[in-house]
This record gives C-alpha cells, structure tokens and sequence, in this order.
C-alpha cells in the first residue's frame, strides 16, 4: 500500500488499498473498471450520483464542542454531539476495510496567505476525480494536510442506533478538523463542505467570505457576482469578453479577492453552444459530467432532464480559455446580486444605495430552481441571507459588516439583477432571456448604466434604469411585461411585505 502520511483518526491501515494522488488519467481508468461511469462522445467522464442528485442541507451537521461553540449560529446549523460524532467516524472507520479507497491533496484558496490544506479521502474514484479538477493542486509533490474530508458514500446512516436525521449525514468537527460526509453520493457536498470551513476560518480573522463568481475586464476592473445555485453565477461569469477567477466561492482581503477554488462547476440543463460557449468547449476529457443523460452514441443530451434538472459539470478553470492563473484579482468595481425572482415582479436591473445593498444581501432572496436540493422539483420562493445560508457557520451580521466595510472603503458600486422571470409569475409568465441579462450586466461593467435616466420602482424602492443598450425598453419595468397589471401590483405588494417580514430579524 503506497501512499503519503494520514492524519491518525481516520485509519485506512484496513482498506485493500490506498491510491494517493493518481493522475487524471489513471482516475478514469479507475472510475471505468470500477463500473462506475463511462466516456462521453466528448471525451468528458459521466457518472451517475444515486438517490440524491443534489445537496441534502437537512442532513448536514455541526459539532457542538468548545473551541467553536461560541462562534457558531446556531439557528442556522444543526448541532451534533461530539459523542454521535466519534460514533460515526468508528463506523466511517470500520466502512473502510477492505475496500479501495482514494487519497487526493489539495489547497482551499488561491491565496497562500489564507488557504487550507485539505485531504480527501474516497471509495469512489470519480469522487477523488471530481475533486482533483474542482480545488486547488498543490505544485509540492507533498503536502501536510490540515483538513481531512472523508467521503463514505455507499455507507448508510441508521437514524435508531447512530443518532442521524436520515440515512445521509454531513458532519464538521471544526475541533478535529475533520469532515464526515456518509449515505450520499452527491458529490456537491465535498465542495461545500470546503467553502463551509473557510466560511469559519476567514471571517474570524477579518477576511470576507463569498458565495459569488469573479472575473476582471480588459481594463483590470474586477466583478462579483453572489447568488444561490440556479441564479446564474457561473453562466455569466463564464464571458469571452472578460477573464474569469472563479464560478462560485471567493474571499476578499485587504489586497483584493482570491479563489476558494481550482474548477468550475455549471449546471448543463439545456446548455448550448451558442448560449454558454466557454462551458460548452470546457466539457472534454477531464471533465466530470454528473446525471447528464447520453444519446445513443454517446452525446450528452443537455435538454433531457429524466435524471434531474440539477445536470451538472465539473472542470479545472484553466479549462476556461483566458482563465486568471493564479486566481486573484483587485478590488471589485462592481457587485451584482443575482436573484431568481419566481413572482416575476423584479425589474432585471436596479442600482442600490449602500443600504439597499445590506437589506438586500441580508435577505438574500431567490427560488430555488427545481434539483439544486433534494426534493426541490419546481422553483421555491425562499431567503437565504447572504445569498448562501446553508454554508454560514458564524452569523449574518458578521459577513454583513465585513460587506459593508468593504464597499464603502473601496467605492463598489452594487447591482440587483434578476435572472428570473418577466411577464408573470412562475407556470405563467418565461425566464428572461440570456441574451437580456447578459447585455444588461454588460451595459452595468461598462458604465453604459452611469448616465443615463432612472426611474424609482413604486413597489420596492428600486433605482430601474429606463434604457439599456441591446434590451428592450418593456422589459426594464417588469410591470409592462404583464398582460394583468392588477395581478402584478397584487403580486409585487405581496413580494414586498415578505421582503419586510423576513428583515425584521436582522434589524
């Protein structure tokens, strides 16, 4: 058994073997004898991730020891104790004998100031694949990890006798450093099982953390871009005429903003090559697409949603043509907060005041869109503050402050765009069109926005640009895209009072 050194608790002195940091190319061939996918005609690897095709946030779980207990937010992370804990890592243990497992090192951040080593310790191959393209590969031929995510998948939990919600569990020892991911083979949840232990760490020592995308502009301008699975961070980060850093978890210091990650991870629901380009040419050998159906010879069928709408794709960001290598960047000069309006009732842009900004990334609205959670087939209305709830560990007040500092210190200017739908509410009215939202946050990077007329939404408040290179008049006021302007006031008082409502615990 050849590998480098592990931390103690997790012993894998039991398990047949142990492969640590094999090539992308001997992963696939792993992943192929093992049965556990096969080649796309693209040449990109397709797996299949079982019962949950998305994140199972109920089952995900906190350690409630000392060193971490007073930080915590508790309303927002389910506690465990350190005893259930130790339980389960013993049957973790106990899943490994005999079996071949997978060791992959690799950094959280981009920037060595902050970053983490992390030890990913899989069954599946295409696990240890997935992670490989999605964080950061160390360029030492060793590293000494300080995190350990160990990712039992095929091993299930019993609520009676291990103390569990169901048969998945997600469980952080901010303590022990470890992660214990068991009963789902989503592999989404290694991923943000990183971004939730940086969440902790950062902040702390006065270094925001973000769930958003970045890119830089032909004049060095960075933008951010925050919004929940589904609202389109990676569609519109990903953009020929900008430099892409990262599609989803970044930090930002003194210096600028930095990458939590090394890849990219797009959902594929009826991804084209016309619409989304640099997604479309990123998906090749290396590539890791999960729950995409495949045609007969072997194409990937991005329109058939049989498996789930929350089809998805995993690629190393240099996979990006004019991808930022190291990913870092400059202070941001504009911050988009990306909302998927299900009421319809938003305009697709407005520019906020500084505390327009804070109400809106406190109450961090958007529907969830069918698949990006289990059990989530149609859009949800919900509020997930800071546009990223589930990965919070400390409270909103905390990354709000370090928010608000930063844009008043370095003159960020903030934009509300809505990637949902116009015209009527979800079932009546159509999402808006790609071509729309993209000339719109191109119009905002530009400055095309900064002179002309503005005109206030009666309803939220809202600054609504009345023209926009390339957009159609109408569709800036969401009000003229409805049929029933009755139903629309009805609609957007409605929206409004739950904007109100779900403020109060915040002020």
């Amino acid at each position: 058994m050849s590998m480098t050194s592990t931390q103690p608790r997790f012993s894998l002195e039991s398990a047949e073997t142990v492969h640590a940091n094999l090539s992308v190319a001997e992963l696939i061939e792993h992943a192929i004898r093992k049965g556990e996918g096969m080649f796309a005609a693209n040449g990109a690897f397709v797996s299949r991730t079982g019962k949950y095709t998305g994140r199972t946030p109920k089952d995900k779980h906190t350690v409630k020891e000392p060193s971490s207990e007073s930080n915590v937010w508790w309303d927002n992370n389910a506690a465990i104790s350190p005893e259930v804990y130790e339980r389960l890592r013993e049957k973790a243990n106990r899943a490994m004998a005999g079996k071949e497992l997978y060791i992959v090192d690799t950094y959280g951040g981009a920037d060595p100031a902050h970053r983490i080593s992390v030890r990913f310790v899989t069954e599946k191959a295409w696990h240890a694949l997935f992670v490989k393209q999605l964080l950061i590969r160390p360029v030492e031929a060793v590293i000494e990890p300080e995190w350990t995510i160990v990712n039992q998948c095929t091993e299930l939990c019993d609520p009676a006798t291990d103390g569990t919600r169901s048969e998945a569990i997600i469980a952080l020892n901010f303590a022990a450093k470890e992660v214990l991911i068991m009963g789902t083979q989503y592999a989404g949840e290694m991923k943000k099982s990183v971004f939730t232990i940086l969440n902790y760490l950062l902040p702390l020592k006065g270094v925001l953390s973000m769930h958003c995308s970045a890119n830089i502009g032909a004049e060095g301008d960075t933008a951010l871009f925050f919004g929940l699975s589904g609202t389109g961070k990676t569609t519109l980060s990903a953009d020929p005429d900008r430099r892409l850093i990262g599609d989803d978890e970044h930090g930002w210091t003194d210096t600028g903003v930095f990458n939590f990650e090394g890849g990219c991870y797009a959902k594929c629901i009826r991804l084209s090559e016309e619409g989304e380009p640099q997604i479309w040419n990123a998906i090749k050998f290396g590539s890791v697409l999960e729950n995409v159906v495949l045609r007969s010879d072997r194409s990937p069928d991005y329109d058939d949603a049989t498996i789930t709408e929350n089809t998805r794709v995993a690629y190393p960001v240099d996979y990006i043509d004019g991808a930022v290598l190291p990913s870092v960047g400059g202070h941001p000069k504009n911050i988009i907060f990306l909302t998927c309006d299900a009421f319809g009732v938003l305009p697709p842009i407005s520019k906020l005041t500084p505390e327009q900004a804070m109400f809106q990334f406190l109450n961090g609205y958007t529907a969830k869109v069918a698949g990006t959670e289990a059990g989530v087939t149609e859009p949800q209305v919900t509020f997930s503050t800071c546009f990223g709830a589930p990965f919070l560990p400390l409270h909103p007040s905390v990354y709000a402050n370090l928010l608000g500092k930063k844009i008043a210190e370095h003159g960020a200017r903030v934009w509300l765009v809505n990637t949902g739908w116009t015209g009527g509410p979800y079932g009546v009215g159509h999402r808006m069109q790609l071509g729309h939202t993209r000339a719109i946050i191109r119009a905002a990077l530009h400055g095309d926005l900064d002179h002309v007329e503005y005109t206030t939404d009666p309803v939220f408040g809202l600054s609504v640009p009345t023209s926009c290179p390339d957009v159609p008049t109408d569709v800036l006021m969401p009000r003229n895209t409805w049929a029933d302007k009755a139903a629309y006031d009805a609609k957007a008082a409605e929206l409004a009072k739950m904007f109100e409502e779900n403020f109060r615990k915040f002020a």
